[in-house]
């Protein structure tokens, strides 16, 4: 192994390193719950000084970001509780979901280098959240189909409260964030698998 090579995986496997990827990981599963939200909490922590970002990053901040973000997260909160609107917007949230998961775990991978940190936001940031995108889809249809959408505004609030909750999660207990994370997933997958067969 080459001396560079060394010190980038001594780089990449710093404890640092792990919990910026674990931020990112979490903020990005956060994105699956509501598309903004996550982002607009990763802002204002950088904002207060909570959330070093990413070389590339720091617009994230700005004060400007901010009000859009915030008012995208007020007209997205705001449409899910629409029962025609929320089920068209789990549609097209699905792509938007996995870019703002890439964004945002991008944006929490401070000093790993560009080569190692895009793959990482794009596999994990972009999976976990595409994962809690579709997990989040199936209770709503779900709910849907029993309560004939009455019990929609509950999942929407439940959403938009796991949204929060794991985007602050994150930043403040990264790695607790990530096992409670695998432990939903794990628990979907179960209960995917149960309806399945």
């Amino acid at each position: 192994m080459t001396r560079r090579a060394k010190i980038v995986l001594d780089m990449v496997f710093s404890f640092e390193s792990l919990i910026a990827i674990a931020v990112g990981i979490g903020l990005a599963a956060a994105t699956g719950f509501r598309v903004f939200l996550p982002l607009l909490v990763a802002g204002l922590a950088a904002r207060f000084g909570e959330l070093p970002l990413a070389a590339g990053f720091h617009w994230l901040s700005t004060t400007w970001a901010l009000l859009a973000l915030g008012t995208a997260s007020v007209v997205e909160v705001t449409a899910y509780y629409i029962t025609a609107v929320d089920h068209l917007l789990d549609v097209l949230a699905g792509p938007v979901a996995v870019i703002a998961g890439v964004i945002a775990s991008a944006s929490a991978m401070v000093d790993i280098p560009p080569g190692i940190a895009w793959p990482v936001a794009i596999i994990g940031g972009g999976g976990i959240a595409a994962l809690t995108k579709i997990a989040s889809a199936l209770v709503r249809a779900k709910s849907g189909l029993l309560t004939a959408g009455i019990a929609n505004p509950i999942v929407s609030t439940g959403e938009t409260a796991g949204a929060v909750v794991t985007a602050l999660a994150a930043i403040v207990i990264p790695g607790i964030c990530l096992l409670g994370l695998a432990v939903l997933l794990f628990w979907v997958s179960r209960r995917w698998r149960s309806v399945r067969s």
